[in-house]
């Protein structure tokens, strides 16, 4: 059974310094986009959540750090975050290189974006 834990700050603290280090970047890039967005554990993933709704879940594997889910955005930004994407909706940032965090800003500034297209969008 994977281990449970009470808090992001716990989570991040239980990874080898360099995946805490990328895990902590990470953190911090998407805080600086969405700094009214709360924290808490989800699915055992450090989340980011906005009206109590996750935006961006992210974490510490082996070898690489995930992000979820990472919406389509400009031709440019596709360019960019190509040799990363793994899944039609996930990213995975090699522990063995610098997380390129001015991406991982603008996932979390297209994740914001999508919320607001999904909550302007008239009822059914």
């Amino acid at each position: 059974m994977a281990p449970r834990f009470a808090s992001v700050d716990d989570y991040i603290a239980s990874y080898p310094e360099e995946t805490r280090a990328q895990l902590a970047g990470v953190r911090r890039a998407i805080k600086k986009v969405a700094p009214h967005a709360a924290e808490k554990i989800s699915y055992g993933m450090a989340t980011f959540t906005v009206d109590g709704k996750p935006l961006v879940y992210y974490a510490g594997w082996k070898n690489h750090v995930g992000l979820y889910p990472v919406p389509t955005g400009s031709p440019e930004f596709e360019e960019a975050i190509a040799p990363y994407r793994r899944a039609k909706d996930t990213v995975r940032f090699p522990v063995s290189r610098p997380v390129p965090l001015e991406l991982v800003g603008e996932i979390a500034r297209l994740c914001l974006a999508r919320r607001a297209d999904v909550s302007e969008s008239p009822k059914s």
